[in-house]
């Protein structure tokens, strides 16, 4: 991607939701030439954007940013409905979270298109890119209560760490509608983007998405249950999904095990999906056991460190590397990494841990110091627990954290070590399907 913009006849375009979604998405769009304008209703995030601040890490986010605001393709304003008041396309990019029961709350989605029904223009399209129900769609636009209004769904697929490159070079765009001139004109927005489009209806574009991440964790939580069979038998977890991989209909995507899985999506749209097919009659097993599976993964991984660390009067002090759910960003919701440690907190071990992007204390981790160096981090513990799989973590001597360290335990839940290089430096390394 050059700094550019590119060049064209372009639209105009409203995004309702400065978040991780709204704040990819319009950025992206500007790239594309398009005339974007960003709404939040809260007044720090938009005075922050002004400034150029963006409020979460997301590589090469911040340039892409200043690029578009520069070249006046891009600006943020407070209130959906001024955003909305001048614009054809209107992208719903807002918080769905999940309510106690897995179902999705849709207060702040339904509040953004309150806020926006009275000045939406005469043909104009609302195009949801929140992650929502099935059925939300044909909800929505029977709300609108307006004929001379548009909904498409547009669902996005983007990774965090990686999400301008899946915004602008995607796997492919899904557009679902009731009219084939409605996803002709949203496929438009796309025309400088290189991918595949898909054309459904409302309801199977949004399931679409919910499908992709659901599969995506049940993958995760297969691999993870293979390698502990791996364990139990002397079999290698990284022979086996290497063995697997070369098959093209299973492929190498997500196949390395982990501590269980999470983030702000896997979680919330598998317990979604689950909680849909029960709204049908339908019992989802299959899924409601993934689910259920990697809570007792992240049971397992959190025994791992029990299991070596012995048992006496003396509080065992754990050293834990990452904390953020994946690699390449700040995002702590749902983190495999929180979630064990959590565990390890209850079991009243004193415990350091280091992570990139997280330098405070954090308030669901509440007997857990931060430390901005790894290897005061390390400094007198009895073992290290890799979390998260930084590259970071590579490119620190592992010699010298030998040398800290009061036993040398080293649980590595991303097999991001090599057993025989940390053994010779007189680790007891336990990895997972190892």
């Amino acid at each position: 991607m050059s700094g550019e913009v590119l060049e064209g006849t372009m639209a105009k375009i409203a995004v309702i939701g400065a978040g991780y979604v709204g704040l990819t998405t319009g950025a992206c769009l500007a790239y594309l030439g398009h005339d974007v304008v960003i709404a939040d209703n809260n007044n720090g995030r938009v005075e922050s954007l002004r400034a150029g601040k963006i409020p979460f890490y997301e590589p090469g986010l911040d340039e892409l940013v200043s690029d578009v605001v520069k070249s006046k393709k891009l600006s943020f304003v407070l209130g959906a409905s001024n955003a909305s008041e001048n614009a054809e396309f209107h992208f719903l990019c807002l918080p769905t979270p999940a309510n106690s029961d897995g179902s999705s709350d849709l207060s702040f989605f339904e509040a953004g298109i309150n806020e926006i029904v009275s000045v939406l223009q005469p043909n104009s399209i609302v195009i949801n890119k929140s992650t929502v129900p099935l059925g939300t769609a044909k909800k929505l636009q029977e709300s609108l209560a307006r004929t001379d209004v548009h909904v498409v769904s547009n669902p996005e697929f983007l990774s965090e760490g990686n999400a301008i490159r899946d915004f602008l070079e995607p796997s492919r765009i899904v557009i679902g509608a009731n009219t084939r001139e409605l996803s002709e004109r949203v496929a438009e927005l796309y025309l400088k983007v290189d991918a595949p489009v898909l054309t459904s209806s409302w309801e199977s574009a949004e399931l679409i998405k919910h499908t992709a991440n659901a599969f995506l964790a049940m993958k995760l939580t297969f691999v993870n249950e293979i390698a502990t069979l791996c364990e139990m038998s002397g079999a290698d977890i990284e022979d086996v999904t290497d063995g697997i991989g070369h098959d093209p209909r299973i492929g190498t995507d997500y196949m390395k095990p982990g501590p269980g899985w999470g983030g702000s999506c896997f979680p919330k749209d598998s317990a979604s999906l689950a909680q849909v097919a029960r709204s049908f009659g339908f019992d989802f097993t299959l899924l409601e056991h993934t689910i259920d599976l990697n809570q007792k993964h992240l049971d397992r991984t959190a025994r791992k460190v029990e299991e070596v660390i012995p048992s006496n009067h003396e509080k065992g002090k754990i050293a834990a590397w990452g904390l953020t759910f994946k690699a390449g960003t700040d995002d702590l919701r749902h983190s495999p990494a929180v979630e064990v440690l959590q565990r390890l907190e209850k079991a009243d071990y004193e415990i350091c841990a280091f992570d990139p992007t997280v330098k405070e204390k954090l308030p669901q981790l509440p007997s857990t110091i931060i430390e901005n160096n790894p290897y005061k981090c390390v400094s007198g513990s009895d073992a290290l627990v890799v979390l998260t799989e930084w590259k970071e973590f590579n490119q620190i001597d592992m010699k010298k954290v030998a040398s800290l360290m009061r036993n040398l335990n080293l649980i590595d839940s991303r097999n991001i070590f090599n057993r025989a290089e940390m053994e010779n430096l007189g680790f007891t390394y336990i990895g997972m399907g190892t």
